[in-house]
């Protein structure tokens, strides 16, 4: 059964980049982003664990803790590395998971038979401390990802896990938020000082409580 919004993340033991790993033990009581990648030494691939590793202290700051994944091995992991941090001037400083028998991707369904039954698509899964999983994004091989706005979900995540809070479209860290419905006119004025803007009953803005 494919895995769902809300389903435990399967845990694992692997072979990484950084020696092994246990993937709960990693996280620890933090946030987690397991994004996959269809092989070694492609272009986008380069590009995208360059940009992880330009936005790491991003990551760092969210208690959030990344680890990228291919099925190619830890001695290909490694040697492409090299070639990530010479063109793209970064320090790649998280784990590249080996994960050679797919057993991982397979858990995970990284790997859509459709449009490819080897490599795996551009899967993202944001993991929550409570080791559920809070997002998913797949991506096709030739689409690279925006990781500003895996940055901005997790702003939205963390804040909406805390306050009876959602965020509205294009929301960014420090705009306006959403009032959740089930929360009363009433009862919002009082729980959200800063103030309570009511455009209708069921739409109601009121500034980020967190800040």
């Amino acid at each position: 059964m494919s895995l769902r919004l809300g389903d435990i993340a399967p845990n694992f033991k692997a072979q990484t980049s950084l020696g092994e790993i246990d993937f709960y033990t990693y996280l620890g009581s933090g946030w987690g982003v397991l994004f996959s990648h269809p092989a070694d030494y492609t272009p986008i691939c380069t590009t995208e664990l360059g940009k992880t590793a330009l936005l790491q202290g991003e990551f760092e700051k969210r208690n959030v803790k990344v680890l990228a994944l291919s099925v190619d091995s830890v001695s290909s992991h490694k040697a492409w590395i090299n070639d990530i941090n010479e063109t793209q001037h970064v320090n790649v400083g998280f784990p590249i998971i080996a994960d050679e028998d797919k057993s991982i991707a397979t858990a995970y369904g990284m790997i859509h038979p459709n449009a490819s039954e080897t490599f795996t698509v551009r899967s993202l899964f944001i993991i929550g401390p409570d080791k559920k999983i809070k997002l998913m994004i797949t991506y096709p091989a030739s689409t690279g990802r925006n990781f500003y706005e895996v940055l901005r979900v997790i702003d939205s995540l963390q804040l909406t896990a805390d306050y009876s809070v959602a965020t509205p479209a294009d929301w960014k860290e420090g705009e306006d938020v959403v009032v959740v419905p089930s929360i009363s006119t009433e009862d919002a004025i009082k729980k959200f000082p800063k103030g309570v803007k009511v455009v209708k009953p069921y739409l109601r803005y009121t500034p980020q409580p967190n800040k």
